[in-house]
């Protein structure tokens, strides 16, 4: 059983989310708090799996309660966020302390989709348990960060005609950060996936662009992908790679969900090989599931440079684990050494 402790200052939010795991057959609930100071005391004495986490609380807000449990007693954390433009920007900042995921807050009508709600919650408390061990090992700093790799200088390279295509999913928004901030201001245009819902995309997006040195925005139907930008997919819909001519264009699609998630990896990486062929090379990076892995393993057999994020550094090593396990990869590297292998890619 995954013991799970939920915190949050508001009653009936406590309750509809306590039903909720407690109808999963592997999760029960062993408590709830109204602030931190209560779920301080609760997870001495019940040694929670995992913990939901509101944002907004009295007394301590949960951000500043998320960094003292990060410093002192590391452990799985989801947050419950308000779809907000506010929440989507806490949220990222969550995520970026050591959260391991976030679920919106359940709406009051949420009987008309009651099931999906609970399905994405419960998926999302088992990958946070057992994403714990590695979480623990990034906080506790038991590994020290190596230096960064050089960066390759793209200044020789026609970068007009390359592409990067990136795929991600749990613990995705702190990997692609990383990556991203390993790349010079002329890097090939850059296209991305990550699991997210509508409303936090965008957040996202603004969120690279100030602490990276490419101009990155949420994609819109049209944007041209030129070098030194990248382009995240919004939440609930596709993202291709289109090409006319000499130039690439994004495509923005409100289709039907591939692998249940929209947007979709595999759409974007089979669109990439499709309008960028060998000019394109591709990472998947840390995520629950297997979305991403067949487009990938498709792209690495038509001779592009593919390379999966390792276990060590994956939040979740879903998702590139299922990539390697088809052989779908040339290398499979620690996260600071991803954007290094992409550039390098064009070099060789």
């Amino acid at each position: 059983m995954i013991r799970v402790l939920v915190v949050d200052d508001s009653a009936l939010i406590r309750r509809i989310l306590t039903d909720m795991l407690n109808s999963a057959p592997d999760i029960e609930v062993v408590g709830a708090a109204t602030d931190p100071f209560m779920a301080r005391d609760k997870i001495k004495a019940l040694n929670p799996d995992v913990l939901t986490l509101d944002i907004e609380m009295p007394r301590m807000d949960g951000i500043t309660f998320l960094r003292n449990l990060m410093r002192l007693h590391p452990m799985p954390v989801v947050m419950v966020s308000t779809l907000t433009e506010q929440g989507a920007e806490i949220t990222l900042e969550a995520l970026s302390i050591g959260a391991v995921d976030f679920v919106t807050k359940p709406k009051m009508d949420v009987a008309r989709t009651l099931t999906d709600y609970v399905d994405e919650l419960t998926g999302k408390i088992r990958t946070a348990a057992r994403a714990r061990f590695n979480l623990a090992r990034r906080r506790s700093g038991a590994e020290p960060p190596r230096p960064r790799p050089p960066t390759p200088s793209m200044m020789n390279i026609a970068t007009t005609e390359k592409i990067i295509a990136i795929g991600a999913s749990t613990g995705g928004t702190e990997a692609i950060k990383d990556v991203l901030m390993g790349m010079p201001p002329d890097a090939p245009g850059i296209v991305i996936a990550q699991h997210i819902p509508q409303g936090f995309s965008g957040a996202f997006a603004e969120r690279m662009n100030r602490m990276t040195k490419l101009s990155v925005k949420e994609a819109e139907h049209g944007d041209q992908v030129l070098p030194g930008h990248a382009f995240v997919a919004p939440g609930g819909m596709h993202l291709e790679l289109a090409r006319n001519g000499t130039r690439y264009f994004c495509r923005v699609l409100d289709t039907e969900p591939v692998n249940r998630h929209k947007p979709s990896v595999d759409v974007l990486f089979r669109s990439v090989l499709k309008a960028a062929g060998k000019n394109a090379c591709a990472a998947i990076l840390t995520g629950m599931g297997a979305d991403g892995a067949d487009g990938i393993t498709e792209m690495n057999r038509a001779g592009l440079f593919t390379v999966a994020q390792d276990e060590a550094t994956s939040i979740v090593w879903g998702m590139p684990g299922e990539a390697v396990k088809r052989n779908g990869v040339n290398k499979v590297l620690a996260l600071d050494e991803i954007a290094t292998a992409l550039l390098g890619s064009f070099q060789a």
